[in-house]
């Protein structure tokens, strides 16, 4: 399986130095993201929601070794704020994060990552938009959880993520599938261990779908972040059967990677949200969605061949 062995390379400076050198990478990186900068990712918010699109931000960067770096990332998404502001599309663009970015994995890190995030939680909410904590590998998981809990109390509104593929996730929707909450479910795009941790694809497509059913079920918002043809008709089902009008749930998938299905979903009246990354700290991001989809390695090595 290629996917752990891409993974590993995501933290491995070597293959940074590598992939980054690559005459080629510039032109598949911008395929994910589409800038390294508010300035050039603002018309990409304009001209998706004029075409009835909603987004998700997320500012890339992953690696926080020092406090000051994390204060830096709190104050880039600050700045994303302000511009959003300007533009007032309300939650039709709202943020992602990594706590990982505002220093859960420094000293002192959970409370230092809840210093950091809380003041863009609270710009968000003062313009009427809404932040997602984004799930990372399982050893942050009770860390995100718990803050997500905090600010809840004061921005009922905070999403986060959960993972199809950790044995766990099961136990945390039916806890999270409460009125009021936000939670996006995904399949999970890190390197896990077999003990805590679905290993192969079909397992991890059957707990997604189990997981799906107790947040359709549930008294709180899904959000299906899949660009499975089978799971997001999976999903219309489920909501379906639920009860659900196509404004109780929403889809969620990548920029760049079936940009079609993403018009044709919110063609139907399906609320269609966009995840769209920026910034110049690029690699961890860019590795992730090489090892999720075969597709995705083939078109790196496929444009490394012909324009390399």
């Amino acid at each position: 399986m290629l996917g752990p062995v891409i993974l590993a390379a995501s933290r491995s400076d070597k293959m940074r130095r590598l992939v980054s050198a690559a005459p080629v990478t510039k032109q598949v990186v911008d395929r994910f993201i589409p800038g390294e900068t508010v300035d050039a990712v603002v018309p990409i918010v304009q001209e998706a929601v004029a075409s009835g699109l909603e987004l998700t931000m997320d500012v890339v960067g992953e690696d926080i070794t020092t406090p000051e770096q994390a204060a830096a990332a709190r104050d880039a998404y600050l700045e994303l704020i302000d511009r959003l502001k300007v533009l007032g599309h309300g939650t039709k663009a709202e943020m992602s994060v990594k706590l990982s970015m505002f220093g859960q994995a420094l000293e002192g890190g959970h409370e230092l990552a809840l210093a950091n995030v809380r003041p863009v939680v609270e710009a968000a909410a003062a313009i009427g938009t809404t932040v997602t904590l984004d799930a990372e590998d399982h050893t942050t998981l009770d860390s995100m959880f718990a803050i997500h809990e905090g600010l809840r109390k004061d921005f009922p509104q905070t999403g986060c993520v959960i993972q199809s593929y950790l044995f766990r996730t099961e136990d945390d929707a039916r806890r999270l599938a409460a009125a009021g909450s936000r939670v996006r479910l995904v399949k999970g795009a890190y390197k896990e261990p077999a003990s805590v941790a679905y290993q192969d694809k079909a397992d991890i497509d059957k707990a997604y779908v189990r997981v799906l059913r107790i947040l359709m079920e549930g008294d709180g918002y899904p959000m299906v972040g899949s660009h499975d043809p089978r799971l997001v008709a999976i999903a219309q089902e489920l909501a379906h059967r639920a009860g659900r009008k196509l404004d109780d749930y929403e889809f969620q998938m990548l920029y760049g990677i079936r940009s079609d299905e993403h018009h044709r979903l919110a063609a139907e009246g399906h609320r269609m949200r966009v995840y769209t990354a920026y910034g110049t700290d690029w690699y961890g991001y860019f590795m992730r969605r090489l090892a999720e989809k075969p597709a995705n390695l083939l078109f790196f090595f496929r444009s490394m061949l012909t324009k390399g």
